[in-house]
């Protein structure tokens, strides 16, 4: 069935911010571009995982709020970061499209969280007879693992960082390595150039303003040329690590909200003079809580500059709080 024949969907998630069609998930019917899988948050809650074509070869799984990439070539499996506490899950859902194993997983970087489940996708195709699965890092992530003395698998082969490739039974897959990158020195976008699909967990994702603290970033300084530097390169669908399938106007989103989140924290800025907001200093035995009530009340008074805009769409009033004490350091920080 093609993708024109997948029944889009009424819901009760909240609307999209980038207007996006909202489609039943399908393990079958490769995605159309822009379109977004429907009821997302309750596919997450209620369900082990679920699995949606983006392309020919390529798949989205989901599982536990977590999201990632798996692309079947003829002779093997290759798994972009096997996600925590999804190892087993994801195993189940690359068995529902093929009987081959998984031969290659490849790390974006050295969060943990994303890569964690490696062990279960090596010890499963040991088990099965397999030969030695291929585990690929760029040679930043690499270096940061035996820095920090890393339990999980080391990689068996590097690729050279920023702009290095490896190839995947004819897919060529191509690393972004940020020049300076916000959410940790190592993230790189994975590329499937072939598949016009890229992989990048944790800065931007699909159909949500930014994740609180920016997808747990290190900083907000790079955040920004961080996503036009991927919003740049050659792909029609994003896998971004948690939230929905994204696309270029996830990107074009990101940066009005950006324009307007910074506007908002400089006014609030310019309108809380430093020190007015601490009463009786005394009381606090310590002057940090200058730094700490003024932050609470320019993060306060930007929130509630964005709520009429942003407010109905998803996590707004969880996550835009952090975004605004981090932005207000960055400008603090940077004048």
């Amino acid at each position: 069935m093609q993708q024109d024949a997948q029944s889009t969907i009424q819901s009760n998630q909240p609307p999209s911010p980038v207007s996006a069609a909202y489609v039943e998930v399908s393990a079958t019917d490769a995605l159309a571009p822009g379109a977004k899988i429907g009821d997302l948050f309750t596919l997450n809650a209620t369900t082990p995982y679920f699995l949606q074509r983006l392309t020919e070869r390529t798949y989205f799984f989901g599982g536990g709020f977590y999201t990632t990439t798996f692309y079947v070539g003829d002779e093997g499996v290759l798994v972009l970061d096997p996600p925590e506490g999804q190892g087993a899950n994801l195993l189940a859902a690359i068995a529902e499209v093929t009987d081959k194993l998984v031969t290659a997983i490849a790390y974006s970087h050295n969060h943990a969280d994303h890569i964690i489940e490696a062990p279960v996708l090596i010890a499963a195709t040991n088990a099965a007879g397999g030969e030695d699965v291929r585990v690929i890092a760029s040679t930043e992530t690499d270096a940061k693992m035996r820095l920090l003395k890393s339990s999980l698998p080391a990689p068996t082969e590097t690729v050279t960082w920023p702009n290095g490739a490896f190839d995947f039974e004819g897919l060529t897959v191509r690393l972004n390595g940020f020049t300076r990158a916000a959410h940790s020195d190592d993230a790189g976008a994975w590329l499937l150039v072939q598949e016009k699909v890229v992989h990048l967990p944790d800065l931007v994702n699909g159909d949500q303003p930014p994740f609180r603290n920016f997808g747990s970033a290190e900083n907000y300084v790079y955040y920004r040329s961080n996503v036009n530097e991927l919003g740049e390169l050659d792909w029609v669908h994003l896998v971004g690590g948690h939230g929905n399938v994204g696309s270029k106007d996830d990107i074009r989103f990101h940066n009005v909200f950006l324009d307007d989140l910074e506007a908002a924290v400089g006014g609030a800025m310019a309108s809380t003079q430093f020190g007015t907001v601490v009463d009786d200093l005394t009381k606090f035995n310590n002057h940090a809580a200058l730094m700490d009530l003024w932050l609470k009340a320019v993060t306060a008074k930007a929130t509630d500059q964005l709520r009429p805009k942003y407010g109905k769409y998803y996590g707004f009033e969880i996550t835009t709080p952090a975004n605004a004490e981090m932005v207000t350091l960055s400008m603090v920080s940077y004048r």
